[in-house]
């Protein structure tokens, strides 16, 4: 195939790409100005709202079509997991609802307007974009797994990591990509290949020189990056998308991504997701659901401090080192469960069931309810509701020399619940178990996860067999 059918197909791709994307960005705009009159509708019993109304209604959905598109929801997602955008999708609504708020206070017209009808309005407004999605994407996988919309993909690279590729690509048809030809790069291997039935040529520059596919993969690990640049170069004379794929097996990822700092572009390994947007999302989500407990519980807090008091002289509150974001320590809260200077020969990790309590302290400890001053720390922001539990300051100078990975759950915040506690990996449970758990969590961290423990930790998180 010749260089001007290659590029008349990458030419065609673009143009799909092109109208997908701005298909999505008419629906959005149009779900603004819909989910306006909706809300205006539920509010005011009228579909014809004034002209202060219909001008926010216009202004809405101008700064969506302004700033939404700054959150990366209209590029591609093919082959994506999916609930990184719809937290994308629902920060850009956010911050389009709170710009619209500082105008509107800005403005002096604030007085003009119910916030219900505004909070309302971009609920609807976000809740309509998501549904196009959700109808749009399943009819996209339709047209996917019936030969249509689909890319080729030619492999370069070793066979281990040609094979993972394929095996990737034919488990997920609705990503729409096919396997052309295989080239391997150097001696190695051919089983995984073999044992997938798929066939492969020897890798020379010639070969690769004008390609006929619509992308093209290199698989080999980073030690081989003098390679990569080679192959790169023979690559000079296709149009199609060119992509990396380091082998990078034998490391520990969290939350790895490719970013550009100072003009330079750095493969994240292992970072914290709370940066950003994401860090002042979780910092609010902290402050506000610990405030609303803390009410609710104010009562249960006094009650359980007059108990504490009551039942054995000293000081309610027991105070602890412990350590969380950034390896940072601080003093976290309890009530205290244990006898005044019950640890003045020195602490021992675990054996909490020969811990000496207090018959109060074996109850709130039994129950969790010696945890609840720890919303005053998530207050203080010391804490999180939900992240990895905090340990003491020396054991984390121990268990960080024994556990690989230890330190990684320092990438986020402590806090009072997590997805180890909700999974009954508490107490003297296996420390290697309740990591792998803790670093799931920082991967796949989501408000929409940190809801689901929230509302999981109300059944399973208070009482549980490993709890003393």
């Amino acid at each position: 195939m010749n260089m001007s059918v290659t590029t008349g197909r990458v030419r065609s791709l673009s143009h799909h790409r092109w109208l997908i994307s701005m298909s999505a960005r008419v629906v959005d705009v149009f779900s603004t100005l819909v989910a306006g009159y909706i809300s205006y509708l539920v509010f005011f019993g009228s579909l014809e709202p004034g002209d202060n109304y219909s001008f926010g209604i216009i202004v809405g959905a101008i700064l969506v079509a302004a700033v939404i598109p700054n959150f990366g929801v209209y590029r591609t997602w093919r082959g994506r997991i999916l609930s990184p955008l719809l937290f994308k999708l629902m920060m850009g609504y956010l911050i389009v609802g709170l710009l619209c708020t500082s105008l509107l206070f800005l403005t002096g017209l604030a007085e003009q307007f119910s916030r219900l009808w505004l909070l309302l309005w971009f609920f609807i407004a976000f809740t309509n974009s998501l549904i196009v999605r959700g109808l749009a994407y399943p009819v996209i996988n339709y047209f996917r797994l019936t030969g249509r919309n689909r890319r080729q993909v030619i492999l370069i690279g070793d066979a281990h990591s040609c094979a993972t590729a394929a095996s990737h690509l034919n488990a997920e048809p609705t990503a729409g990509f096919d396997i052309g030809d295989i080239y391997l790069v150097g001696q190695d291997t051919m089983r995984e290949l073999s044992t997938m039935n798929l066939s492969w040529k020897d890798y020379t520059p010639n070969r690769i020189t004008d390609i006929d596919s619509d992308e093209v993969w290199i698989c080999l690990p980073l030690s081989r990056g003098n390679q990569v640049k080679e192959i790169i170069a023979n690559l000079g004379l296709t149009a199609a998308n060119i992509r990396f794929m380091p082998d990078m097996r034998d490391f520990r990822l969290i939350n790895h991504d490719i970013c550009n700092v100072a003009s330079l572009y750095l493969l994240n390994m292992s970072c914290s997701p709370i940066s950003g947007s994401a860090r002042w999302l979780k910092a609010f989500e902290d402050r506000f659901i610990a405030g609303i407990i803390l009410l609710m519980i104010s009562p249960i807090m006094l009650a359980l401090a007059a108990g504490v008091k009551l039942s054995s002289p000293g000081s309610i509150f027991y105070r602890q080192e412990r350590v969380s974001w950034n390896g940072k320590s601080f003093n976290m809260l309890k009530f205290r469960s244990m006898p005044v200077n019950s640890e003045q020969d020195g602490v021992q990790w675990g054996g909490a069931q020969k811990k000496t309590n207090t018959k109060f302290g074996s109850f709130i400890r039994k129950t969790s309810l010696d945890e609840l001053p720890q919303f005053i720390n998530v207050l203080l922001g010391d804490m999180s509701i939900v992240g990895p539990r905090p340990e003491r300051t020396i054991f984390v100078d121990q268990f960080k020399h024994e556990i690989p990975g230890y330190m990684q759950k320092h990438l986020m915040k402590a806090g009072i619940t997590g997805w180890a506690q909700i999974n009954g990996w508490r107490g003297d449970t296996d420390l290697e178990k309740r990591i792998e758990c803790d670093l799931w969590y920082i991967e796949n961290w989501s408000l929409m996860l940190d809801l689901k423990i929230i509302f999981l930790t109300i059944f399973k998180g208070f009482i549980n067999k490993n709890a003393y």
